[in-house]
């Protein structure tokens, strides 16, 4: 059962995890195993505790103690719950929670690259993609359109960051991804062809009947501005582009995403 403490004092041991760490101090890179991600809203947070991440510490608006928010509470076992009025909760955090409820889990250990590769067929691949709206947008791209699993280069925002979770409305937690520290030749142990989505002379149309053909494939997205690095492009058995009108050169990342997701989905 949750013990519900009132916020009387913005300096209180525990109050932190809200309030003064960095995205980088939650990630805790010296001690992994305990980091912390913050999570926000009640669809979200319900997410992850179906997930099975553990609960830390809940801070919630009074006003929310009731109705919906008595789910969430009484999932999440014996932890702290702060709670005070929203300008309490704005001083606290340096914004208004808007969805009224942040709660505090433990990272998750993450699985190998090898356990995920062998079950899946379609994977994709970040790199270099910093901004945690397009990573969280990916993640929600990926959960609908049938993607089994996401790898994650070390040079990619941190999935677990705050808006990355929040914009993945969850989905993050419903499917598998790690974080993914060699290059990519090491799929074609799992018998994984290679797509690099990029702008090239040699790019071959996503609608292509040969990719679409293959039974094992992983969709390599990089950054906006950079794209992804050339050896990365040389080292991938494909390079795709998605045919556009009106002499438009290319999409946002997350919508290109979504796009090369569906168009080379595997039918279930």
């Amino acid at each position: 059962m949750v013990w519900i403490k009132e916020i009387t004092n913005l300096t209180e041991p525990g109050l932190e995890l809200f309030a003064n760490l960095t995205e980088a101090q939650l990630r805790n890179k010296l001690e992994p195993d305990k980091g912390i991600f913050i999570a926000e809203g009640d669809s979200v947070i319900e997410l992850a505790l179906k997930a099975q991440y553990e609960p830390v510490a809940l801070l919630m608006e009074r006003k929310r103690l009731e109705g919906k928010a008595q789910k969430i509470i009484a999932q999440c076992g014996d932890i702290p719950l702060y709670t005070g009025e929203r300008q309490v909760l704005a001083r606290l955090t340096g914004y208004t929670l808007t969805r009224g409820v942040l709660c505090a889990f433990k990272r998750p250990v993450l699985r190998s690259v090898a356990e995920l590769c062998q079950s899946a067929k379609r994977l994709a691949v970040l790199e270099n993609i910093t901004d945690s709206t397009n990573v969280g947008a990916i993640f929600r791209s990926a959960a609908a359109l049938d993607i089994d699993a996401v790898l994650v280069m070390a040079s990619c925002c941190d999935p677990l960051c705050r808006r990355s979770v929040r914009v993945s409305m969850g989905t993050i937690f419903q499917v598998p991804w790690t974080i993914m520290t060699n290059d990519i030749t090491q799929l074609k142990s799992w018998d994984f062809k290679t797509a690099a989505m990029a702008l090239s002379a040699k790019a071959i149309s996503i609608d292509d009947k040969a990719l679409a053909a293959e039974p094992k494939l992983a969709l390599v997205f990089g950054s906006e501005g950079y794209g992804l690095h050339s050896e990365t492009i040389a080292a991938c058995d494909y390079i795709v582009k998605i045919p556009m009108s009106h002499h438009v050169d290319s999409l946002n990342v997350a919508a290109a995403s979504a796009v090369a997701f569906w168009q080379l989905r595997i039918t279930r």
